[in-house]
């Protein structure tokens, strides 16, 4: 996946200021493809020298502040870009390797790094269940609101899978 692609994608659910789209995006797509601050002003005036968005000065906003949104061509670039074949990746994970180096050296100081990740996943977890309270119970189920739920159900489905991969790794360390 492209950072100028997760950008058009955002901008086209809804033109925004530089800092609007990365608050946004890091609370939504930024849950599966991070962009710092920085790579997000970067990319906007590269998607603005391609001609895929437009910024127009926002009236009365002190600074620079600017609002972005998606041109014709950027929208065709979108399309394009979906219809590409989208490659698979393995799972890379550090602490799986360090599940299995403790089956062959042992397990001494894995625990405390097991429990850290089942916390983290805890809380993502709890974070999913939550937007997906928030933002789709009683909700009119258009398809947009049903792919965007099912990304978000993607997501709660993983960190179930690594809150119990931690709990069933504590429970052989144990």
């Amino acid at each position: 996946m492209s950072l100028p692609h997760a950008l058009l994608t955002s901008l086209l659910e809804k033109p925004s200021s530089g800092l609007e789209l990365a608050q946004r995006f890091s609370k939504s797509i930024g849950y599966f493809w991070q962009a710092s601050h920085q790579q997000i002003y970067r990319e906007l005036v590269r998607l603005e020298k391609a001609g895929w968005v437009q910024s127009t000065a926002n009236e009365g906003a002190r600074g620079r502040k600017r609002t972005y949104e998606v041109l014709p061509e950027g929208k065709v670039e979108l399309k394009r870009w979906i219809a590409l074949p989208s490659e698979h990746k393995n799972l890379r994970d550090e602490m799986m390797v360090r599940v299995r180096a403790a089956a062959v050296v042992g397990p001494k100081g894995l625990t405390k790094g097991i429990e850290e990740r089942l916390e983290s996943h805890r809380k993502q977890l709890a974070l999913y269940k939550a937007i997906r309270k928030k933002d789709f119970e009683g909700k009119k189920e258009t398809r947009t609101v049903a792919l965007q739920r099912r990304i978000l159900e993607v997501g709660i489905e993983y960190e179930r899978l690594y809150v119990a991969f931690c709990e069933d790794v504590l429970k052989e360390l144990a």
